[in-house]
């Protein structure tokens, strides 16, 4: 029998997808978005720009580990702290009038993203019942979605004027986690409904050599997606799409996100390692198509409507991943798989900058395609193979 998610889960789910909203879609990876803006206003070239994008990456990671470290002992608190570094880096980044400070405040405003993810599958975990914990994490991770979308609104209706853009993403941050803080609080009367058995805080060899696969995919999957958030907009530009269009591709992105919300019923029903094929696949094809046919516009947006989903499904792939090998290291296992992820993102970002100029985008596109496919399917062939040892191995022993 089907279940239906409490009221107090409902809305500390709610809340956490916004969470994730404004920590990525808002903040972390509106940078870009905005950032053509803000580089005319301010005057700093694209290699003061990569450096942000590299240092917003790097304190990403350094978020992503704190957050595993304590999730386990101060969720609440740790989402808290997400939404204010997120919020007020935001508000930061609208006020300032330098480089260095605009830079700064960009860089510190990425780590409010990696610490929300492990706080939240703790969160959720604590307090979602075990049968309806799969749709609930993947919902909650689905926000980067409508984040996305937001963020492409607010260029629409406000661009150039790219501080008021920022402003809105500080406020809306914050009053987000005010939101999320509440309702973490409000729901402890339900708490450990869905925690599992107290186990062992950190990871031991058994927990890496089951995560290894996982975590090599993930890796992978980041480089090859790398190219559609670092090249996808340059992509259309030089295909001849218009600016607004172009925009609107950073919208179905977001769209595509925000439809995991809507698919999580089905795709959690699947096992973790199916889940994650399917939509890596998906995102992988995506790639493919919108490197071939940019120019042609109905393709190039349906292409990123499809990336936008698969991407963000496959995220919430490699959460069910970690909690189906060992639910009591979930947010250990999510920050090491989402860290690996961007670190995968900050080299396909930088190696497809040396490719593109030397191959041209379609081909660049093209390779980040194979790669996309390669993390895709790679665990399907080891479990076949896993599958047809155990067979060998009797019949050796038989003989």
């Amino acid at each position: 029998m089907k279940r239906s998610f409490l009221f107090s889960d409902r809305v500390l789910i709610g809340s956490g997808l916004g969470l994730i909203a404004a920590t990525y879609g808002l903040v972390r990876l509106a940078y870009g978005l905005f950032l053509p803006d803000v580089q005319r206003d301010l005057g700093f070239g694209a290699d003061v720009a990569g450096a942000v994008s590299a240092g917003g990456s790097v304190l990403y990671c350094v978020g992503a580990v704190a957050g595993s470290v304590l999730a386990g002992r101060a969720a609440r608190a740790l989402a808290a702290v997400a939404a204010l570094i997120a919020g007020v880096g935001a508000l930061v980044m609208a006020a300032s009038t330098s480089t260095l400070v605009f830079g700064t405040a960009a860089v510190v405003a990425s780590a409010g993203a990696g610490i929300a993810s492990p706080a939240l599958v703790r969160l959720v975990g604590d307090r979602v019942e075990h049968a309806a914990l799969p749709r609930a994490q993947a919902m909650v991770n689905s926000g980067t979605g409508p984040g996305l979308v937001a963020a492409g609104f607010l260029a629409l209706v406000l661009l150039p004027d790219w501080r008021t853009a920022w402003t809105t993403a500080g406020i809306v941050t914050l009053v987000v986690g005010g939101v999320l803080v509440t309702a973490a609080g409000s729901a402890r009367d339900t708490a450990g409904r869905g925690r599992p058995p107290a186990g062992p805080a950190g990871p031991d060899r058994r927990w890496l050599v089951a995560h290894a696969l996982p975590m090599a995919v993930a890796l992978a999957f980041g480089a090859g997606s790398a190219v559609v958030w670092t090249y996808g907009r340059t992509a259309l530009v030089e295909a001849g799409v218009g600016s607004a269009l172009s925009v609107g591709a950073w919208v179905a992105l977001g769209a595509g996100g925000a439809l995991v919300a809507v698919t999580s019923r089905w795709t959690s029903a699947l096992s973790a390692r199916r889940q994650w094929a399917l939509t890596a696949a998906v995102a992988g094809a995506a790639v493919l198509v919108l490197g071939v046919a940019p120019a042609v516009v109905p393709v190039s947006l349906a292409a990123c409507t499809v990336f936008g989903w698969g991407y963000t499904a496959a995220t919430g792939g490699l959460i069910a991943w970690t909690t189906e090998v060992d639910r009591t290291r979930a947010p250990v296992g999510t920050s090491a798989l989402f860290v690996l992820l961007v670190a995968g993102q900050a080299l396909g970002a930088a190696v497809a900058g040396t490719v593109l100029g030397l191959l041209g985008t379609a081909a660049t596109f093209v390779v980040a395609a194979a790669v996309v496919l390669a993390a895709a399917l790679v665990p399907v062939v080891a479990a076949r193979t896993a599958l047809r040892r155990p067979v060998a191995t009797r019949g050796h022993e038989a003989r």
